[in-house]
């Protein structure tokens, strides 16, 4: 018999692979960073062994979900400019207090309160777009969580950041050329959006992703704002002007894509580009549906992504997930549509593959990472349990989260924070709620 690091047994194990079917009384297999073996406990039983067996009854083992759009360190401003339409959000409130709080403290700090929340929720790699992203993947390095980072680019110059537009260039650069052999941090170009970048800069950082074939992210069609101001600057709606400048590719994920022409749709499908759906930010800013149905039918992409903190105003996939198969079935008069299995499917094989880490992330398959989340199904609101992945999507919450595995790696046992000390880091963001809230 073999020996391995682990050996983790459930009553359900969802492999996200082929069929999705359900391996009842299933286990998994983990030596290192990888995943060994997965299958019948009765089978794996005869080929491993391990001093390390993490079993129990009433437990169920999938892989670790995928937050494909955020900005991580904004979780300091949580709350801090409800009830408003986006672009009063933006620019009287959020860009402000960017302006006069965002540096390298404020991001190593605030990232470590998003990757705690993330991590006791079950998400294990995020896509992030912000700045500082150097200090972020430093302490995503030291946590040992995934990150694709997106070095922010924006049209204009930010205090403390970039003195000027040549300045975003430079970081994204210097990030992409630090981090590109690193297991957790993923670097990515991120343009802002078509109201914030002008042709000249999508086209300098899709050269850049060209370059050092790293992904690009920017946000696309969220408002009717954004899809105006577009067409009254290039004549062209959002979708059609990337596609016009060459953005289009497998390597683009785009967030929100909320206002589409079925056209569009029909390009995102055939351009292969994977959108990060956010409907709880969508919903608060009043952003409107994304024809999430829609382009599921048509062969798009689709995962999920939380968007920041302060406009959501939690970084839950699993709300995400609940909340999407709900609204969609009620905007589309279809209780059919978004199934409880393609939202898991969304929120985990979906999101690597439009990250381009298919190959490593997303799926329990032997030769991918070890990134595993074992939740506690005994729970009041999880009896009595017919259909696990119906749990999962409607039932679940982020307390049931017991273990959270990370490129073969604990990171939260029995719910607790194995790499970092939580109790600092809510006395940090304390200190923060001060500063910010007196200024």
């Amino acid at each position: 018999m073999q020996n391995v690091d682990y050996i983790i047994r459930a009553d359900y194990l969802l492999t996200m692979e082929g069929d999705l079917s359900v391996i009842k009384d299933g286990a998994v297999a983990v030596t290192g960073s990888d995943i060994i073996d997965a299958g019948i406990f009765a089978d794996i039983s005869k080929k491993y062994t391990s001093q390390k067996l993490l079993s129990g009854k009433n437990k169920v083992v999938f892989p670790g979900l995928i937050n494909t759009h955020t900005h991580a360190a904004m979780v300091y401003f949580r709350g801090l400019a409800d009830d408003l339409p986006l672009m009063e959000w933006l620019q009287n409130h959020i860009w402000p207090a960017e302006g006069k709080w965002m540096n390298e403290d404020f991001v190593n700090d605030a990232v470590e309160l998003a990757c705690l929340e993330m991590l006791k929720a079950g998400v294990t790699t995020y896509t992030d777009m912000y700045f500082f992203q150097d200090t972020a993947g430093k302490k995503l390095e030291k946590l040992g969580m995934r990150g694709v980072l997106g070095a922010g680019v924006i049209d204009f110059a930010f205090t403390g950041y970039a003195k000027s537009v040549d300045d975003y260039f430079i970081n994204a650069e210097n990030l992409i050329t630090a981090w590109k052999a690193s297991e957790f941090v993923f670097p990515c170009i991120a343009p802002h959006a078509t109201y914030t970048c002008g042709t000249d800069n999508y086209k300098r950082a899709n050269a850049l992703s060209e370059k050092y074939k790293v992904p690009i992210h920017t946000h696309l069609a969220e408002t009717q704002f954004e899809v105006a101001e577009c067409q009254r600057r290039y004549g062209k709606t959002p979708v059609e002007y990337l596609e016009n400048i060459g953005l289009l590719s497998e390597r683009l994920s785009a967030a929100h894509c909320v206002w589409l022409t079925d056209k569009e749709i029909e390009l995102l499908a055939m351009k292969k580009v994977g959108v990060a759906h956010c409907i709880e930010s969508n919903l608060k800013l009043a952003s409107g549906f994304a024809p999430v149905a829609k382009m599921l039918k048509e062969g798009v992409k689709v995962a999920f992504g939380t968007d920041g903190a302060a406009s959501n105003n939690d970084l839950s996939i699993l709300g995400e997930m609940s909340t999407a198969a709900k609204v969609h079935k009620a905007v589309s008069g279809d209780p059919t549509v978004l199934d409880s299995k393609t939202a898991l499917l969304m929120a985990t094989r979906n999101g690597a593959e439009i990250l381009g880490l298919g190959d490593k992330i997303g799926s329990i398959k032997p030769g991918k990472k070890a990134d595993l989340i074992i939740a506690n199904l005994e729970q009041p609101h999880l009896m009595p349990l017919y259909d696990i992945y119906s749990h999962i999507t409607y039932c679940l919450r982020p307390s049931d989260i017991e273990t959270v595995m990370v490129n073969g790696k604990i990171v939260v046992e029995n719910g607790k924070p194995s790499t970092m000390d939580e109790a600092e880091i809510m006395d940090k963001a304390r200190i923060w709620q001060e500063k910010i809230k007196s200024s």
